[in-house]
């Protein structure tokens, strides 16, 4: 018995050890299995990165090939597009001197149109084909400033005019050098804001200044026209200091310098932040989503977008969606809700305003029906009319014009046949009868009768109550009327009464409709 109690004693200390060693070998092996999972995640990580890189490097190669393959095709070009450019202008030389001939038959034609203020299309077309021709850029932007009723045919048909011209670029640069960049006129124009022409100008000279091989990938314009163009767009920038800024800035300049930028491109990435501003401060004119993506800010557009959500222009939000594509991430519906909601609040905050006590109802009434105006044809516009049924917008906005045009209504006056004389009572005759203008008739009680002596006699009998002077003939004219012996007989006179509330003179809409952020834009610039 302590033979067998000796021999466990003395094996218990191996027993343990081996218990140790095999608890040892048991985390080495789970720490082992840690440490393969670990570098297997690692190593598939890295497998990972590595193939994303490769597939971009595979991207950049195959960018990088094909921008080098349009480079040497862009290269290989210039000679054919020259030579072609070149027999253009060969043939607007001949035709420039061809119509050295028939100069005076346009001048001829002209003063014939303008002393019948006919101008046929025909005829229209005929000179500025003429001063195109000529290269005649002062008298051309005197035409064309003259001419701002007939823009859609000028727009159609200038693109076709300048085709002629030797150098259309230039002729155009030339043409609106006078009030862009910067404006020249002593006057300046007596407030005539001639962006429009100008817009007019560079939006035409597109399509011709489009390279005749690759199309609209290159615009053709000659290294002196578009270091001409870098300069006047560097003159108009340096000005925005000594204008006040940015947001001092007419929009219709606005409009010239990006058109400009983009009829030219001209457009550098450096300015992107400065394009960014000009855009979003007036990003109601309808091409300006248009020109944010000719100008490369097509990436950065959903940005703009939510720069124009937060300052309350939801409608020219959903006008930079459409033209993006970027519906599905702003719906256009709950930003025209959104933008009627707003402006039922500022109606209200304005029939709250006591500085407003006066017009408060006609203001707030004229902002709604803008507001409504406004979403009724974006609604229109962009065939919204499932998501969005106008027909309650349409029946409010026919509510508030009638309250409109009941108030503007004028108070019942009395007929001009049945007026009264002021002397007898009678009825008044006709106007052309009489030259008496302003008449005077008493509501005061009548007082004994009275008789107006003739105007031989130096004295009058004076009435017992003050009567106003009485104005005869018409401008200075003091001449008395014909009948002024005639008796006065009070006796016989009506009392007469105005209404005691002048009709109210409702302010007029502001020029162009919406503009900034609390009014409503109602049409969009074309």
């Amino acid at each position: 018995m302590a033979a067998i109690t000796a021999a466990c004693g003395g094996a218990s200390p191996d027993f343990d050890e081996f218990q140790r060693q095999a608890s040892l070998m048991t985390s080495c092996t789970l720490l082992w299995k840690e440490l393969s999972d670990h570098f297997e995640s690692l190593e598939e990580k890295l497998m990972s990165r590595s193939d994303v890189i490769k597939g971009k490097i595979k991207t950049l190669e195959m960018e990088t090939e094909k921008s080098l393959s349009s480079l040497e095709e862009r290269e290989s070009t210039i000679e054919k597009s020259v030579s072609i450019a070149m027999r253009k202008v060969e043939e607007a030389i001949q035709k420039a001197k061809d119509s050295i001939g028939i100069k005076n038959e346009f001048k001829q034609q002209e003063e014939d149109n303008n002393k019948n203020n006919d101008c046929e299309e025909e005829d229209f077309y005929k000179k500025l084909k003429c001063f195109c021709v000529e290269m005649d850029s002062e008298a051309f932007w005197g035409f064309i400033c003259g001419k701002k009723k007939e823009i859609d045919f000028m727009r159609e048909n200038l693109p076709l005019a300048f085709n002629d011209c030797v150098d259309p670029a230039m002729f155009v640069l030339d043409a609106f050098s006078e009030v862009f960049p910067v404006d020249k006129r002593t006057d300046c124009g007596n407030g005539n804001d001639l962006g429009w022409a100008c817009v007019l100008l560079l939006e035409s000279l597109v399509p011709v200044l489009v390279d005749p091989v690759l199309g609209s990938a290159r615009a053709f314009v000659t290294p002196g026209v578009k270091k001409r163009a870098v300069e006047v767009a560097e003159t108009w920038k340096a000005s925005l200091d000594e204008r006040g800024g940015v947001e001092s800035v007419k929009a219709s300049e606005v409009h010239t310098f990006l058109q400009h930028l983009v009829t030219f491109g001209i457009a550098k990435d450096e300015d992107f932040d400065l394009y960014w501003k000009l855009v979003v401060g007036s990003a109601w004119r309808k091409q300006m989503p248009k020109l944010a993506v000719s100008l490369g800010l097509g990436d950065k557009m959903p940005d703009m977008i939510e720069e124009l959500i937060s300052r309350g222009q939801q409608v020219d939000a959903v006008h930079f969606t459409q033209e993006v594509g970027l519906v599905d991430k702003f719906p256009p519906v709950p930003l025209l809700k959104a933008f009627l909601k707003d402006a039922k609040k500022a109606a209200t905050s304005i029939m709250e305003d006591p500085n407003n006590s006066g017009r408060a109802a006609h203001l707030a009434a004229r902002k709604e029906q803008s507001a409504l105006k406004v979403v009724i044809k974006c609604i229109e516009e962009y065939k919204l009319e499932a998501e969005f049924p106008p027909e309650n917008l349409k029946k409010r906005l026919e509510q508030l014009e009638k309250v409109k045009v009941e108030k503007k209504r004028p108070a019942a006056a009395t007929p001009a046949n049945k007026r009264t004389r002021a002397c007898t009572m009678g009825p008044m005759p006709p106007a052309k009868a009489g030259r008496i203008t302003n008449t005077y008739v008493s509501s005061f009680p009548a007082p004994p009768p009275t008789y107006v002596r003739s105007p031989q006699h130096t004295q009058y009998h004076s009435p017992p109550y003050a009567v106003p002077p009485q104005m005869y003939g018409h401008g200075n004219t003091r001449s008395p009327p014909a009948n002024h012996y005639t008796a006065y007989s009070p006796e016989h006179s009506p009392v007469l009464s105005y209404p005691g509330t002048p009709p109210m003179n409702y302010p007029p809409h502001p020029p162009g409709g919406y503009v900034g952020y609390g009014g409503f834009q109602q049409a969009y610039y074309r």
